[in-house]
């Protein structure tokens, strides 16, 4: 098996009430302070990427062939998702919108807005190969590996 590195943005969900929102006044200390190391700590607690409201959950699973990468975006559309491949990292994002509502919102707990998933795999895969479904609120991203050249002895002069 190869070593596997995932990145993760999360933000905090939008507070609707003036409530208080003591994880949201501690994500804002410590980007006033710029305390990085507790992002890889504590990955979900502070937004890797500018710009990114959450990191969707996922599930990483590699076989002698390649890598199943599921992803949980419920209610988002497919034209809303984009996957891509940047050398040895697979990225995904898009958005999740918000539902048009005719009554009152009065809890909110789901989360809206941008996502971003990042994972670098330990080997090299063909780009073209992949393929990326979306069906039932989970993308399922195939990344096969590419063909291993095998291991030769070198003589040595």
């Amino acid at each position: 098996m190869t070593d596997v590195e995932v990145k993760e943005a999360a933000g905090s969900v939008p507070a609707e009430s003036s409530s208080w929102d003591p994880m949201g006044e501690f994500e804002s200390l410590v980007r006033r302070f710029g305390y990085r190391p507790l992002m890889t700590r504590f990955p979900s607690l502070l937004s890797a990427f500018d710009g990114v409201d959450f990191t969707p959950l996922a599930d990483i699973e590699e076989t002698d062939s390649g890598w199943t990468i599921e992803v949980e975006l419920p209610g988002v559309d497919k034209k809303d998702v984009e996957v891509e491949s940047h050398g040895k990292t697979i990225v995904i994002c898009g958005e999740r919108r918000d539902k048009e509502r005719e009554g009152v919102l009065r809890q909110r707990r789901r989360v809206s807005g941008t996502f971003r998933y990042e994972v670098t795999l330990g080997a090299d895969f063909d780009a073209d190969t992949i393929t990326a479904d979306l069906a039932n609120g989970e993308l399922t991203v195939a990344v096969p590996k590419s063909e291993t050249v095998e291991p030769h002895r070198i003589v040595v002069n």
